[in-house]
């Protein structure tokens, strides 16, 4: 696995750019990992990451955009909004997770 240096941390990625190492992340990462792609982090996206996150971590693969928005209970508009053009795509980026599945 090829690895990069994002907020003066060394971390594993894919080849896309994704973190690989769920350990690997913390907060503070994904704040420089928003900022990479140009988001601006507020409380609603952090609750956003923090569902994703906790998801993760009792199932084992990134929740789905539907996911996040029937069992996270964050509207699919606000993540649209909260998350321009790729949502689910960018939150697991920035949450530090693989790209769900069926995200091209």
């Amino acid at each position: 696995m090829p690895t990069t240096v994002i907020d003066s941390h060394e971390v594993h990625v894919d080849d896309e750019g994704f973190m690989t190492q769920y350990d690997e992340w913390t907060e503070g990462l994904g704040g420089a990992l928003a900022a990479q792609i140009g988001i601006e982090m507020t409380d609603e996206h952090w609750e956003a990451i923090r569902f994703l996150r906790s998801d993760f971590a009792a199932h084992g693969e990134t929740a789905t955009l539907r996911r996040v928005a029937t069992v996270g209970g964050i509207p699919t508009k606000q993540l649209f909004t909260l998350f321009p053009k790729k949502p689910a795509k960018k939150m697991a980026y920035i949450a530090g997770l693989p790209k769900p599945r069926g995200c091209v």
